[in-house]
C-alpha cells in the first residue's frame, strides 16, 4: 500500500474518532477531542496529499499533416516527424584573422571584430587608441591596452 493512501486512512480513523468523540462525550472533554482529532485529521490528510506521486505530463510529438489534395477516399491525416539537425560550416579564416590572433587575447571571434571596426593587421592595432577601440567594441580601455601593447611587441 502506498503511503499516502496509509495516511488517508488515518486521516478517516481520526474523523471517525472526532464523530464518536462528539456524540459520546459531553462538556470540555468533549472540546478537546473533537479539536484534537480533527487537527490530527488534517494533518494526515495534508501529510498524504503531499506524499502522492506527481504526475509529469506526457511529451507529445506534434504530427504534421500533409496538405489536403482531392481524394475519392475518406482523408487520412500523414503525419511526419521533423527532425532538426544541426549544420556546422568549417570556415578557414583569412589571413588577416589569424595575424590579429597573434596578439594574445585575441581569439577569431575579436579578430573578426576588428576587422568589421577597420584594423586588419597587427600593426594597425599597435597604432590604435586603447579608449576608441574600446568605445567601438563595447569592451573595457584596459583590455584593449593590453592587446594594443602587445601589437606593439610583436611588431618590434
Amino acid at each position: 500500500m502506498r503511503s499516502e493512501r496509509t495516511l488517508y486512512l488515518i486521516a478517516a480513523v481520526f474523523f471517525l474518532i472526532t464523530a464518536v468523540s462528539f456524540v459520546l462525550l459531553e462538556g470540555l472533554e468533549r472540546n478537546l477531542w473533537v479539536i484534537a482529532t480533527v487537527i490530527l485529521g488534517l494533518f494526515s490528510l495534508g501529510l498524504g496529499y503531499s506524499q502522492k506521486p506527481k504526475v509529469k505530463p506526457a511529451t507529445a510529438e506534434v504530427p504534421v499533416l500533409a496538405p489536403e489534395a482531392p481524394v475519392t477516399q475518406p482523408a487520412q491525416p500523414v503525419t511526419e516527424v521533423v527532425k532538426e539537425e544541426k549544420i556546422e560550416v568549417a570556415v578557414e579564416p583569412s589571413t588577416t584573422t589569424v595575424e590579429l590572433m597573434r596578439v594574445k587575447g585575441v581569439g577569431p571571434k575579436r579578430a573578426a571584430q576588428l576587422r568589421n571596426v577597420g584594423i586588419n593587421s597587427v600593426e594597425e592595432l599597435g597604432k590604435a587608441s586603447a579608449e576608441e577601440l574600446a568605445a567601438k567594441l563595447k569592451i573595457s580601455p584596459k583590455i584593449t591596452g593590453k592587446w594594443i601593447a602587445n601589437a606593439k611587441e610583436l611588431v618590434k
